[in-house]
């Protein structure tokens, strides 16, 4: 018995860890003022017909906290960038020096900040009803295990012990999306 509790435990903390990195990953997304290449990571270029990652026709780095460039690898891709770019629709507007496309993040207004921090607060409610429906998910894997023989003292401390894993991840969650915010609100 012992030997499946571990395992439901070492189940719910990996789908516990799955939501944590989905809500990195997702935070990422959401710009701070700062330039950062991973900004450009959901940009799809019309490579000889197919969609292709924009990291994997061109090169992004960042030339200063407000500045990216994307250098191709074909100089003949630089229009196709540039219209991906565009129409990824992520409020960038980048320049043509015939190379390099050069590109300016403006600064965010107070009112888009806000909205930046409402959003990831949303993406923080996301992570945190993903744990607690893993939660569910491992109450009713201990419950099963009832009719199989667990007592009822074995059953509430696993209880017990899945509600002390949630929390964790929860705390965690509120960590994220806190250090978020006032990376956003940080001008």
């Amino acid at each position: 018995m012992i030997e499946e509790l571990k395992m439901i435990y070492d189940e719910f903390k990996g789908s516990n860890d799955k939501s944590l990195k989905h809500l990195e990953s997702e935070l990422l997304k959401i710009r701070a003022g700062k330039a950062s290449p991973s900004m450009l990571s959901g940009v799809m270029v019309d490579y000889y017909g197919s969609p292709t990652p924009l990291q994997q026709v061109a090169n992004v780095n960042t030339m200063d906290a407000r500045t990216l460039t994307v250098q191709p690898w074909e100089k003949s891709m630089l229009e196709e960038i540039m219209k991906a770019i565009l129409h990824a629709n992520l409020g960038f507007t980048p320049q043509d020096n015939g190379e390099v496309l050069i590109i300016n993040i403006p600064p965010l207004t107070e009112e888009r900040r806000r909205d930046l921090v409402k959003k990831a607060k949303a993406e923080g409610e996301h992570a945190k009803v993903g744990i607690r429906n893993h939660r569910k998910d491992a109450m009713d894997m201990v419950k099963s295990l009832k009719d199989e023989g667990l007592s009822e003292d074995m059953q509430k401390d696993a209880e017990d012990e899945i509600q002390n894993i949630t929390n964790g991840f929860t705390k965690k969650v509120d960590e994220l999306i806190d250090t978020k915010e006032k990376d956003i609100m940080t001008i």
